[in-house]
């Protein structure tokens, strides 16, 4: 029998951590580092290009998680939890001190939640203020952030209505299906 090594863990059961939410944002991390949104769909490769192919895939599974029940509210939670403690990690791997940590990563994390926010908001006016937001967190500029923008928001909408169509059990079970991630020749999200 696995025992935990905190004495308290009993009495804070609110704490304990769900394993089922670490692979599911764990899947969430795999998508986000496939090189076709940085070669094919034109999300530049840098830090924070990265972050915003993350949250754009973190935002599609919270949507689909907050339609459910109290289950899919906590594995929601679990993962919000996880995004913060890897921003925390990624901050370490890139040197910045341990003193500098705490604040960062509550800038991180706020600057998470509000593009979070804004998807959300867009998505509910529709397919173009969707896009432009996309355009607008992309770190590029004219053109180049609406190409990018139009071929990921073609891309979201396939994966949130892909995961419309899953039951809310197997996220909350650790299981996270996505479509596939390709765009063809012209650009066009397929």
């Amino acid at each position: 029998m696995a025992r935990s090594l905190n004495p308290l863990a009993s009495l804070l059961p609110w704490r304990r951590k769900d394993p089922h939410a670490a692979e599911i944002y764990g899947a969430i991390v795999a998508r986000a580092r496939l090189p076709v949104f940085y070669q094919g769909f034109g999300a530049p490769d840098t830090l924070e290009g990265r972050f915003v192919v993350l949250t754009l895939h973190l935002f599609a599974v919270l949507h689909r998680l907050k339609s459910g029940n109290a289950q899919s509210f906590q594995m929601a939670q679990e993962l919000a939890d996880h995004f913060t403690a890897d921003m925390e990690t990624v901050l370490r791997e890139l040197g910045i001190s341990d003193l500098k940590i705490p604040k960062k990563v509550r800038g991180l994390t706020a600057s998470g939640a509000a593009l979070l926010r804004d998807y959300e908001e867009a998505l509910s006016r529709g397919e173009e203020a969707f896009t432009a937001t996309i355009a607008r967190t992309l770190p590029l500029e004219g053109t180049s952030a609406d190409d990018a923008a139009s071929r990921l928001s073609a891309y979201l909408k396939e994966v949130l209505r892909y995961l419309e169509a899953e039951p809310i059990d197997d996220l909350c079970t650790g299981t996270l299906s996505l479509p596939p991630a390709s765009v063809d020749q012209e650009g066009t999200t397929i």
